[in-house]
């Protein structure tokens, strides 16, 4: 306290100056009509940009909750779409009769933790076996594929991504539908993949969309990326071709992870096959 008020006494003379003054522009503002609308105006003006200011600074902090709220409706729409529907039709009195059944579903999931520069890259997500998430699923972006489920605990997810030297997809060409297997390029370039063993007979084009086929854990049609450059195999009965990649993973935020429904039942039955070999 004595310190403060030593502080006054000493800068007296200054904080009186400021009183007279504040006196002063209250009433040359208060009694003059042009002075006292360019005030007002421009007291407006501030005010609207701090308020403009604040408001932006409210929006960014909403963005994470905004586009959580995106990834949900997303993961809505893409159980709606005629790809995740499983096609029953039964011959009767010469009447096709056909029933549409829901064969997969999607769970939104935020990434968390990601890499692209290695030669085993992993993602992280925040959802996990609490959620229906489980080992073997596929997981994809807006963009397309980006890899497979390996592990589960109650809140996380671990998945192998599309960037891993063990990551192998059966693909085909979106036109031609000529298949093959799909990798990510030795060169570890993270925005280039591999479409490899496809026919001769496929005759493909530079630009052309390469996708998953009826052989994929992925429903057919989702995008791996397109032809960039076609390299003849060695004997001349195959190509292989280099696809720039759908998804641009240095920039994953959100991701889909696929619920097939029938795959255990699908899964019981070729291991029945296994057996009985």
């Amino acid at each position: 306290m004595r310190n403060l008020l030593i502080f006054i006494t000493k800068y007296s003379a200054f904080f009186l100056f400021l009183i007279f003054e504040g006196i002063a522009l209250f009433i040359f503002i208060n009694y003059n009509n042009f002075q006292r609308a360019s005030f007002i105006n421009t007291s407006n003006e501030v005010t609207g940009n701090l308020y403009r200011n604040i408001n932006n600074v409210n929006d960014y902090l909403k963005l994470k909750e905004i586009n959580d709220s995106l990834a949900h409706q997303n993961a809505l729409l893409r159980n709606q779409l005629m790809s995740s529907l499983y096609v029953d039709t039964a011959g009767r009195k010469k009447i096709n009769d056909t029933v549409y059944k829901q064969q997969y579903t999607y769970i939104e999931a935020r990434v968390i933790n990601n890499s692209v520069n290695k030669r085993m890259n992993y993602i992280t997500i925040n959802k996990g076996s609490l959620n229906g998430i489980a080992k073997g699923m596929g997981v994809i972006a807006d963009g397309g594929v980006v890899g497979i489920v390996m592990q589960a605990s109650p809140h996380f997810s671990v998945i192998r991504s599309l960037l891993h030297k063990d990551t192998r997809i059966s693909a085909m060409l979106a036109n031609s539908k000529e298949g093959g297997s799909f990798m990510w390029a030795e060169d570890m370039d993270p925005h280039k993949g591999l479409l490899y063993d496809v026919a001769n007979s496929a005759q493909p084009h530079l630009g052309d969309t390469v996708v998953t086929d009826q052989h994929s854990l992925f429903p057919i049609g989702i995008p791996l990326g397109r032809v960039s450059n076609l390299k003849p195999k060695t004997g001349g009965f195959f190509l292989n071709m280099e696809v720039k990649l759908s998804v641009d993973f240095s920039k994953l935020e959100y991701v889909y992870v696929i619920n097939n429904k029938f795959a255990q039942e699908q899964q019981g039955l070729e291991a029945l096959q296994k057996t009985d070999e």
